[in-house]
This record gives C-alpha cells, structure tokens and sequence, in this order.
C-alpha cells in the first residue's frame, strides 16, 4: 500500500528518544522529510543519524522544549522550510511527574497542563494555517490508556491526558471541512525510559525488584510483552498518511490488549 509519505514534511515533537523517535523512524521509513524536536541537541543528533543509518532517511532536527512558546513557533518555521511544508503533526511530549492528589500544588498542575496540554495546543495553532492552505493534513495527539483507565501515581498525566480527547474530537469535527484529520493515540506498555521509571516506582511501592514488576507488568497484557516504540510509530504513520482518508476524531489505544475498558 503506497502510504502517500514520500518527501512530505511531518513534524514529531519530543523526537529524540522513546516514543517520538519510534514515531520518526517510521516516517524516516516511508520516505517523508521528517522533523526532530526535542531540548537536548546532544540527543538529537545522536537520534537522526541512527535513524539516517537504519531508513536511508536522515531526518531534520531543531533544538527546543515542548512547553515554550517561541520554540514551538520556531520549530514549526523550519519544518516548513527544511522539509518543504507540513503535513502531518504528531503532537508528543514526556509526562509530569509521578504521585498522589496530595503531592502537587497550583505551580505542579499548572506545569502540567502546559506541558501535556498547551503545548499541544500551541503546535497545533501554529500548523494550522499551513495546512488550511495547502489542502489538508493530519494531526495525532499523543495521550496515554489513561484515557479509559486511570492509572495510579499518575493523577497530573491522567487528568491532562484525558483531555486531549476531547481537543482531538472538537478538533475534528471543526477542521473535517479542511481535510485535516485528527486523532488520538494512547500508548500502553512500551518499552521506553518513562515506563521503565514508572516500573521501578512500583517495584519499590511493592518492595519487589524491577524484573518482578515488570514480568507481572508483562502478564498483564495479553500480548505477553511490552510494545515497541516502533509498534506505535506504525499506528502514528498509518493515522498521518493518505491511506486514511476517513479516520478522524477517534481515540485509540495501542497496548496488545492491556486495557479491558472501551
């Protein structure tokens, strides 16, 4: 199936390692001039020629921190200057801190909104004139399965990760007109630095080591192991490329079955 990708300018927030470079590399694969972002330009350039090396495809990147303003303006400029445009967004950022209601002030949840949230939001202001003059885009928000089922010692990530959903469906419904489609993808258990961090909280809430917690972690998926970053790259594209034509305004999980709720 020709997914349409080929020298299309795709921009992939928080890119230089976990799940957003997972996202990158799959693009990188299909042929699209991808856009890296992420603070550490250390990282980065590490990122984009690993992933030159393993698609042939050697990405763009551009230095800067989700939750700025300015950086995410600046960003957006040169992905439309370096890659010939915009048209996908994957909208990624890490998570707020770990805990309980109890543990976090006004500062935390207002750090935590715009780090999971306003930024999100930001990025997709700023793309949006492009792609309403260009003839369409996509735009996939990544959120978490908290969406449909709250995970503990997460309050700040389930609350914002939450309303992601509802952005993405008013979204839709208001962009459908445009040929901008837009989604929401929740990851489960990938194999990344956060769920490993997430892993050993829990294994020293339980008084356990992290290779207990994380074969009980394993046996709760249904799948018998953790997804790939890659794996969720492969749903981000598909959702991003010209071969959905009529998917929008969904929230869907990739997480091997994890998740019971629906």
């Amino acid at each position: 199936m020709d997914l349409g990708l080929e020298n299309q300018g795709v921009l992939v927030l928080a890119s230089s390692g976990g799940i957003g470079k997972g996202v990158a590399t799959e693009f990188a694969r299909e042929g699209a001039r991808v856009m890296l972002f992420a603070r550490s330009e250390d990282k980065l350039a590490a990122a984009a020629e690993e992933i030159g090396k393993e698609t042939g495809n050697t990405p763009h990147y551009t230095v800067g921190d989700v939750a700025n303003a300015v950086d995410i303006k600046i960003v957006v400029e040169n992905t439309i200057e370096k890659c010939g445009g915009i048209r996908a967004l994957f909208n990624n950022t890490g998570g707020p801190p770990a805990g309980t209601f109890d543990q976090f002030d006004d500062e935390a949840w207002l750090s935590a909104f715009e780090l999971t949230t306003l930024g999100y939001i930001r990025a997709i202001r700023a793309v949006l004139p492009h792609m309403k003059s260009s003839g369409g885009g996509r735009i996939v928000n990544n959120s978490s399965t908290s969406t449909k089922q709250a995970i503990d010692s997460l309050i700040l990530s389930n609350t914002f990760r939450s309303g992601l959903v509802g952005l993405g469906k008013s979204l839709a419904r208001e962009l459908a007109a445009e040929n901008i489609l837009v989604n929401t993808i929740g990851p489960g258990r990938i194999d990344t630095d956060r769920v490993k961090q997430l892993d050993t909280m829990w294994a020293d809430q339980k008084g356990i080591s992290y290779d207990e917690q994380r074969v009980q972690s394993e046996a709760g998926i249904p799948m018998g192991r953790y997804g790939k970053p890659t794996d969720f790259g492969k749903a981000v594209v598909f959702l991003c490329s010209e071969a959905n034509t009529y998917l929008t305004g969904q929230n869907i999980l990739i997480d091997g079955a994890m998740v019971d709720a629906y």
